[in-house]
Order: C-alpha cells, then structure tokens, then sequence
C-alpha cells in the first residue's frame, strides 16, 4: 500500500471532498475499518490566488513545489494536486519531484476517451477554461473541449469564486450551470473542471454524461495507492 502526498487548500472545500472521496474507495474496495495513508500539504489559497491575480506563476510554482517536495520528503509516493486550476504550473512541481505525478487532465481525458466521446463541454473557472495548458491535453487522446460564451465563463467562475470555494451551494446556482451546459450546442458530455463544481451538479442535473474530475482523480489516487 503507498502513501498519496495531496496538496490542497485550494480550496479548503474541495480538499475535504478529496479527502473523503479517497478513504471511502479505499473502505469500499478493502472493507473493514480500512482507510487511505494520506499525508497533506495545505496551503493558503488567498496568497496563491493572489499570486495568480499578479501573474506571479513563478511565485505560485515555488509555493506548489515546495509543498510536493516536503510531501515527498515525508514519505509520499506520489502527488495529488487537488485543484484543476494550478495544474497550470504542473510540469514545474512534476521536475521538483523524484515520484510519480498525477495529473488530473490526464486522468479526466481517459475517462471521456474510454466513454466513446470525442467533443465535450468544459465547466471550469475561467482562467481554466480561456488558456490553453488543461484543455490541449484532451487534445491528445483525441477529445475536443468545447467552452462556454464569455458571459457563462464569467458566471460559471463567479460562482466557483464567491459561493462553492465557501462551501455556499443554491439551487439557483445549480440552474445556471443547466442552462449553460444546454447552450453549449453539440456536446456529447461535460467535463466538471473545476474541483469544487461537482459539489453543485452531477450526473442528474444535465442530459449528458458528467466527468466529474475530483471523483476521477480520487479514483486514480486508489488506484495507485493499492496497486
């Protein structure tokens, strides 16, 4: 059994979703009073977001790596970024590291993949959703990300921002994301990018298949823990 190394924080809300996602599979597939060797390196997301708010992505990298090698050095096998938007500064922490690097596109990309879909809707913040370091993965295994208009993308990231990054969930919000997903014509499925919007829709609120990227990350967390 390895040790996942998590970096979270970003949100707070998001790492807890982590947390609890990553044990409950491990409970499920070992039963008993089994739980997952997790160490965590939580940061604080008001400084890292102000990083990004600067374009400090050379601030935020440091930060980031500093906190997978310190999980590395305390014994972690491998590191979980619980946060789509700072794999931004990926590749930086994945050099830092001598250990395997999990990364969530990657993981999301092959879960559409394996669903048959090649054209699929992207609900993410916006930083996540305008650049092009989390949607060209997919391009690799053969998916296209298709984004919302720049009205919904700013809708859709000021809610992650004011209301989900403060574990504030409204079914008023809830409708939002509906109808956005409804105007992104042609998608065969939507990819819930951003690690807290699995907390306000799921697979019963839209009429496509849902790729909820926590969930799917957690899952590649266990699976390389136990294997």
């Amino acid at each position: 059994m390895k040790t996942l190394g998590l970096i979270g924080g970003m949100s707070w809300v998001s790492t807890a979703h982590y947390y609890r996602l990553i044990n409950e599979l491990f409970a499920d597939r070992l039963g008993g009073l089994h739980s997952a060797p997790i160490l965590l390196a939580s940061v604080d997301f008001a400084e890292i977001e102000e990083f990004k708010l600067d374009g400090d992505w050379d601030a935020v990298a440091r930060r980031l790596t500093d906190a997978g090698c310190g999980l590395e050095a305390a014994g972690a096998d491998a590191i979980v970024l619980c946060t789509n938007t700072m794999h931004y500064v990926a590749a930086a922490i994945e050099d830092a590291v001598a250990i395997p690097f999990l990364h969530i596109a990657d993981t999301t990309a092959r879960a559409v993949a394996a669903a048959g879909l090649s054209r699929v809707g992207l609900l993410a913040t916006a930083f996540t959703m305008e650049q092009s370091f989390y949607v060209s993965r997919f391009a690799a295994y053969g998916v296209e990300v298709v984004t919302p208009e720049a009205e919904d993308r700013r809708e859709v990231s000021r809610i992650i921002y004011d209301e989900l990054c403060h574990n504030v969930v409204r079914d008023e919000s809830r409708a939002v994301y509906r109808d956005v997903v409804d105007r992104m014509a042609g998608v065969q499925g939507v990819i819930l990018g951003c690690t807290e919007v699995e907390l306000l829709i799921g697979a019963d609120d839209v009429a496509v298949p849902v790729f909820p990227t926590t969930l799917l990350h957690a899952q590649a967390a266990v699976d390389f823990a136990l294997s």
